[in-house]
């Protein structure tokens, strides 16, 4: 497989809040910005030749202005690069755009299921997914990565990965913290943040 450097997007106040994001559209705030053009500048330095690069983004809002502000911070056109559905965040159904203290409580008890098994939990709601199903999701992009790509996405992408090409038990992926300002590269099957 080519080389992949991944990025998640950059904080926003949903993530500063520890509200549930998963498939709703929030836009980056100052500190998602600057995490997002440190991560630009790193890789600027370690991509020699950008035009040998495919740079491919989650569509939603965040992953756009991160890509976008990471092909700034490169000397790149920053709208040049294409958007991927399928590496669209986890969807958290009903639960999205509420923190798990708000779910609790105005439903005592509702989310446990998720804390005994986070990986296969299917939260309520139409569109929901488990990190089982966004793995499923994922894989036939990761199979057809042909050339050296930038990739920005989300959390429970790179929790996906670090199951799937790092090895990691689906409790310990489904756990793991994902860092806003660290670029992730996959190279040979192995994945090392940078």
């Amino acid at each position: 497989m080519p080389l992949v450097y991944f990025c998640r997007h950059g904080q926003t106040d949903w993530n500063a809040e520890a509200r549930l994001q998963g498939q709703a559209d929030t836009d980056l705030n100052a500190t998602g910005r600057a995490q997002a053009r440190r991560n630009g500048e790193r890789l600027k330095g370690l991509i020699a030749d950008p035009s040998s690069f495919d740079f491919v983004a989650s569509p939603l809002k965040r992953t756009r202005q991160t890509m976008e502000i990471i092909r700034a911070a490169m000397g790149l056109e920053p709208a040049a690069y294409r958007a991927e559905p399928k590496l669209m965040e986890l969807h958290f159904g009903d639960w999205q755009g509420f923190t798990f203290a708000e779910l609790e409580a105005a439903s005592p008890g509702s989310t446990s299921g998720r804390d005994r098994d986070k990986w296969n939990f299917l939260p309520p709601g139409k569109g929901a997914e488990s990190y089982a199903a966004l793995a499923r999701r994922i894989s036939p992009w990761l199979e057809q990565i042909d050339r050296p790509t930038v990739c920005v996405t989300h959390g429970g992408i790179v929790r996906s990965l670090f199951q799937m090409v790092g090895g990691l038990s689906e409790t310990q992926a489904a756990a793991m913290s994902v860092p806003q300002d660290l670029v992730l590269k996959m190279e040979d099957g192995r994945l090392l943040w940078l």
